[in-house]
């Protein structure tokens, strides 16, 4: 135990140190785009304040604020869904000139919160702006304590899930192995007390980021009807089930294997005994006690499969309650992206937690209930078969969240994904250096069972002797209170002995002592890995990242230099695959000819092949138009006209038609001074 101390501690110093590191959490969706733009100065006070994010966002009452230049809170509260990735809040009628403070405080499409501010301005700036109301969600104390809950779930989670597959697989006989079982337990108990924190810790995390609010039983309602708080629910459930599965495992599993291994040792010896005379009447009984046996067993080997079905459903849920809430469940192939995420989580969960019940079995396993070298063996290939699964499926998700290799040295998704390989490289170089203490288990008979065998006698007849000379001193009160004396030494002495006798047992095989080192190697890698994924998983993906910056370059903005204008509108056509975005570009923006650009994107921002864009301008104000524009398709997603004529300055009212089927299409419009 005093060996698996220094990895406890490690365990909570890099836990503390990545984790706090990690807070506030970064942002899985970006602003890309808002009307009025960030810094610009309108003339007239805009009826409502637009976002535009990099991927669907969940919004309430009071997500957008907008702030007078008093700091008076200058909307009406209620939130409003435009289609696409678009939303905006309605603003007050009769709002003074100067800069207006945007604050906003969403969730992510991948359950994490995305906050921010930014400013315009009506006529012309103030000379101060007003202070920004703090934003809590996803940082502060709320926030570390949800991060290291985080951690604790998929540690839980991976020594609840390999701990067992390990029995299963393996080591059956682990199965009664008092350790192990703690270990398993232990899991269970982690992963089902994290899950509850962070349930009640969601409402606070994702909303003020205050203690107090995890007593909120009306946030904890709100934080049920989303898809994270539905997955955790959905966890506990599961977790019920496999409290019933360890039950099972650890009960009448375990007894079971108890009784049919006593079976095949009575049938062995059975077997060598010589046949006497008169044993021809009892011949009919043995052999049905020999098929009794045979039932015991194939029994067994049914609760064994049966146990490897219902735990392998569980665990597989399990996995799935991170898939469909996390990184797997937003941005391109989630169809893929999600069962290759539980095949990945579970890879994880039999690799590691096997490797921990490993860890467990060398080093606190009773002398009588030493792990055998073909279970090491075993192990070693189910370990291997992992490695290749993680392999595969990390590659995939890799590419998936990065997307190139500016983003993997370019961003911080990108570096710490580096980390991880790194992590991972050194993890499999010790992993097979295990590999070779395990082939060299298989070479070297042990001597344990041996030395064992030797050990007992002396430690029986100095327990006699010292009994037989306790009991010749035990005449009299004083006798017998020096007898008491005696004994109790006689008894911390044999425990000494038979812990020294232990000691001196486990460290006889060399290739067992060395394998002990080398998995203790693993384990104090793998608890660093772990808590750098739980880091990297409350990180904004490389590729989310350079995508949003290449939105930002192509948000509505009036160029300083030439005066070009640029408008940003959502879309939904109401059919299947009928959302996007459309941006308008004019330049020079001036009464006279202009050159026009529409880009067609999709929500994610790749271009959209739509059959047909249409645009018309209209000047209300003077009973102008609409006068029509129909662009030219240059590209995937690019439209263009030239000598597109503005008769008169003016606020313009810009409306785009897009067509995404032969049934399908819609116009959306904004409004914009030209000239």
């Amino acid at each position: 135990m005093s060996r698996l101390r220094p990895l406890l501690l490690l365990l909570f110093a890099t836990v503390g140190a990545l984790l706090a590191g990690a807070v506030p959490v970064s942002a899985h969706a970006a602003l890309t785009g808002s009307d009025p733009q960030q810094g610009s100065v309108v003339q007239e006070a805009p009826d409502q304040v637009s976002l535009t994010f990099s991927e669907k966002v969940a919004v309430s009452d009071g997500s957008v604020r907008v702030y007078d230049p008093k700091g008076k809170e200058a909307d009406t509260g209620e939130v409003t869904d435009l289609g696409g990735n678009s939303y905006a809040v309605g603003l007050h009628s009769g709002l003074p000139d100067g800069t207006f403070t945007v604050t906003y405080q969403v969730v992510s499409a991948d359950s994490h919160p995305v906050s921010g501010a930014f400013t315009f301005s009506v006529g012309a700036p103030s000379k101060t702006t007003v202070a920004v109301p703090e934003q809590g969600g996803g940082g502060g104390l709320v926030g570390g304590l949800y991060g290291f809950a985080r951690y604790l779930s998929y540690a839980g989670f991976i020594l609840l899930v390999g701990g067992a597959a390990f029995v299963l697989a393996c080591w059956q006989r682990g199965a009664g192995v008092r350790p192990v079982q703690r270990l398993v337990v232990s899991g269970w108990l982690t992963l089902t007390t994290a899950t509850l924190a962070m349930l009640l810790l969601r409402g606070s995390y994702t909303g003020s980021g205050k203690l107090g609010d995890i007593v909120d039983l009306d946030l904890l309602g709100q934080v049920l009807q989303t898809k994270t708080g539905a997955a955790l629910v959905s966890r506990l459930l599961l977790l019920a089930a496999a409290a019933l599965f360890i039950a099972v495992l650890f009960g009448a599993y375990a007894r079971r294997d108890e009784e049919t291994e006593d079976a095949e040792d009575t049938e062995d010896t059975t077997d060598n005994e010589p046949a006497s005379e008169g044993d021809a009447d009892s011949a009919k009984d043995t052999d049905s006690a020999h098929d009794a046996e045979k039932d015991d067993v194939s029994l067994q080997r049914d609760l064994t499969f049966g146990l490897a079905i219902g735990g392998g459903v569980v665990a597989a849920g399990l996995a799935a309650s991170w898939a469909m809430a996390e990184h797997a469940s937003t941005g391109i192939q989630t169809g893929i992206s999600m069962p290759l995420d539980v095949l990945h989580l579970l890879a994880v969960a039999a690799w590691l937690g096997g490797l921990a019940t490993l860890l467990v079995a060398l080093f606190r396993a009773p002398v009588d209930a030493q792990i055998e070298t073909g279970a090491v063996r075993r192990f070693s290939r189910v370990a291997f078969g992992s490695v290749l699964v993680l392999t595969a499926t990390g590659i995939y998700q890799s590419w998936r969240q990065v997307g190139s290799w500016s983003a993997l040295t370019g961003t911080s998704y990108g570096q710490l994904l580096l980390v991880k390989i790194g992590l991972v490289a050194v993890l499999v170089g010790i992993a097979w250096i295990s590999r070779r203490w395990t082939s060299q288990l298989a070479e070297a008979p042990t001597t344990v069972d041996t030395e064992a065998a030797e050990a007992k006698e002396p430690v029986t007849a100095h327990a006699t002797g010292g009994s037989a000379k306790a009991t010749g001193e035990g005449s009299g009160r004083a006798a017998q209170s020096e007898g008491s004396e005696r004994a109790a030494q006689l008894a911390r002495q044999r425990a000494a002995m038979a812990s020294a006798r232990e000691k001196r047992m486990r460290n006889a095989d060399p290739g067992r002592t060395g394998l002990r080192r080398s998995v203790l190697a693993e384990a104090g890698v793998a608890v660093v890995l772990l808590a750098v994924t739980t880091v990297l998983t409350a990180t904004e993906p490389g590729r989310t990242v350079e995508e949003a910056e290449a939105a930002k370059a192509a948000v509505t903005q009036q160029d300083e230099t030439s005066g070009a204008l640029a408008l940003d509108m959502s879309f939904d056509t109401g059919g299947k695959n009928g959302q996007g975005v459309a941006r308008l570009q004019i330049d020079p923006a001036r009464v006279g000819a202009n050159e026009m650009h529409v880009y067609v994107q999709r929500p994610d921002g790749k271009p959209f092949d739509v059959p047909e864009v249409k645009v018309a301008f209209t000047l209300e104000a003077k009973k102008i138009g609409p006068l029509p524009v129909v662009p030219d398709r240059v590209t995937t997603g690019h439209w263009t006209a030239s000598g597109v004529q503005i008769p008169m300055a003016g606020d313009w009212k810009i409306e785009i038609t897009v067509r995404t089927s032969e049934i399908d299409q819609v116009t959306v419009s904004k409004n914009a001074k030209i000239g």
